[in-house]
C-alpha cells in the first residue's frame, strides 16, 4: 500500500505544503519591487509581460525566472495541499486522532487552516501575474476573496475554540511536555488569515469590502498578538525548566514568519486606512520604524535559534543526518519570512525613504543576503521533502519502521 509520506502522518504535514507556498511569496518579491507598476498596488500580468519584452535585458531574464519559480512552487504547494488532504481525511479515522485530540498536540491541527489561508494568497498572486486582464475586474473578485478568508477564518476558530475549550474545562495542560513553541502555531495561523483580510483591506475600491477586510485583519492580528504574548511565556517556562524538545527545536524560529506576516499586514492596514479613510500618502518613514522593529525581533530570534539548533546538532541529525521529524518543516517558513519581510524593509524603509537609490551598488548589497536565505531554505526543503514525502515508490516499509521505532 502506498503512503503519501514516509514517517506515521501528523497535521504538521500541512507544513510542507505551506512552506512552498511560502517559497511563491518569497520569489514574487521580486516582482513586487523590482518591476515597475504605478497604476496598480501590486504587479499584473500587464507589468510582467511589459517587462519580458522590454529592453532592460537583466530584467527581463530575472522576471522569466521568477515567473518559472512561482508556477513550480504554486504546482508543489498544491500537489502536497491535496496529498496532505487525503492523509488527512485517513488520519481521521485513527485512535492516534483522538489521541491527538486529547493532547498539547490538537494544536497542529492548526497547519490545516493555516495553510488554507497560504493557498488563497497563492492563487490570488498566481492569477494576478498570469491571467491576462485579471486587474480590470478585481472588485467583483475581492468579495469572494473575503467569503474565502471569512470560511477558513471560521474553521479555524472552530478548531482553536475547541482546543481552548476542552484545556479551559478539563485542564491538563501539559506543561512538562510544552518545552516547545510548537502552541505559536495557532498564533501563525491568525495572523496568516489576518493578512488575507488585509488584501482587499487596503487595495479594494469598494467601501463594504475594504472596511470588512480592514476589521477583519486588525480583529485576527490582535488575537494572533494575544496568542504570541501568551505562548511564548509558556514555551520558555517550560523550556527553560525542562530544556528545548530537540525534535521541535525549529519551533523556536516560528516566531520570524509570524513577524513577517504581521509586518505584511500592518503595512496593508495603513494603506488602507491612509487611501480610504484619511485620503493621505502612508508616510514610509513611519513604516521605516515599525518593519524595523520587526526585523529586530527577526534577527534576534534567529541568532539565538541558529545557535540552539547548531547546539542541538539539529541540521546534522534531521536535515543531513538519518533521524527524521514532521517538524523540520518548520525551518522553511523562517527562511521564507526572513527573505519577506527584508524585501518590505529595504523598499519602505531605506528606498522609499531616499536612503539609499534603488539599482544602486548599495542596493543589491542589501538584497543579497535575502538571496542567499532564499537559495539555503529551498535546498533544505528539498533535503527535507526527500526525507519525508513518497515520490511514486512504495512507503509502506518506512511506515513500518516509524512504528516500531
Amino acid at each position: 500500500m502506498k503512503k503519501n509520506f514516509k514517517l506515521d502522518y501528523n497535521p504538521i504535514y500541512f507544513m510542507a505544503s505551506l512552506g512552498n507556498g511560502g517559497l511563491v511569496v518569497s520569489v514574487f518579491m521580486y516582482l513586487m519591487f523590482l518591476i515597475k507598476h504605478p497604476d496598480t498596488p501590486i504587479p499584473t500580468y500587464d507589468h510582467a509581460y511589459a517587462t519580458l519584452i522590454g529592453a532592460n535585458q537583466s530584467l527581463a531574464v530575472m522576471t522569466g525566472f521568477v515567473l518559472v519559480a512561482m508556477l513550480y512552487f504554486a504546482f508543489q504547494h498544491l500537489r502536497i495541499l491535496f496529498l496532505n488532504q487525503m492523509a488527512f481525511n485517513r488520519f481521521k479515522k485513527t485512535a492516534a486522532y483522538d489521541a491527538l485530540k486529547q493532547s498539547n498536540n490538537e494544536v497542529s491541527l492548526m497547519a490545516i487552516p493555516l495553510t488554507y489561508a497560504m493557498s488563497m494568497n497563492v492563487i490570488f498572486m498566481v492569477a494576478v501575474i498570469f491571467i491576462p486582464g485579471l486587474w480590470s475586474v478585481i472588485e467583483y473578485i475581492f468579495p469572494f476573496a473575503l467569503l474565502g478568508f471569512i470560511a477558513i477564518a471560521a474553521y479555524a476558530l472552530k478548531l482553536f475554540l475547541a482546543y481552548i475549550a476542552r484545556i479551559m474545562q478539563n485542564g491538563g495542560f501539559d506543561f512538562d511536555s510544552n518545552n516547545s513553541f510548537s502552541q505559536l502555531l495557532s498564533s501563525f495561523a491568525f495572523i496568516m488569515i489576518a493578512v488575507g483580510f488585509s488584501s482587499p483591506g487596503a487595495m479594494s475600491s469598494t467601501p463594504v469590502v475594504y472596511v470588512i477586510g480592514l476589521v477583519g485583519a486588525i480583529f485576527f492580528a490582535v488575537l494572533s498578538l494575544v496568542l504570541l504574548s501568551l505562548y511564548l511565556v509558556l514555551g520558555f517556562r517550560s523550556i527553560l525548566k525542562n530544556g528545548i524538545a530537540i525534535e521541535n527545536t525549529p519551533t523556536i524560529w516560528m516566531i520570524l514568519p509570524i513577524m513577517t506576516v504581521l509586518g505584511i499586514t500592518i503595512v496593508r492596514v495603513a494603506s488602507g486606512i491612509s487611501h480610504h479613510l484619511l485620503h493621505v500618502e502612508l508616510n514610509p518613514v513611519v513604516l521605516f520604524v515599525i518593519l524595523g522593529v520587526l526585523v529586530s525581533i527577526q534577527a534576534i530570534s534567529g541568532l539565538v535559534g541558529f545557535a540552539l539548533l547548531k547546539k542541538t546538532n539539529y541540521f546534522a541529525d534531521f536535515v543531513h543526518g538519518a533521524k527524521s521529524s514532521a517538524g523540520s518543516y518548520s525551518l522553511i517558513c523562517p527562511g521564507v519570512g526572513t527573505v519577506v519581510l527584508g524585501m518590505f524593509f529595504i523598499h519602505w524603509g531605506f528606498v522609499k525613504t531616499g536612503i539609499v537609490s534603488q539599482f544602486s551598488p548599495m542596493y543589491f548589497v542589501l538584497l543579497l543576503p535575502l538571496v542567499y536565505v532564499q537559495i539555503k531554505t529551498i535546498l533544505v526543503l528539498a533535503k527535507v521533502n526527500k526525507k519525508h514525502i513518497c515520490n511514486g515508490e512504495n512507503c509502506e516499509m518506512y511506515t513500518k519502521t516509524a512504528a516500531q521505532a
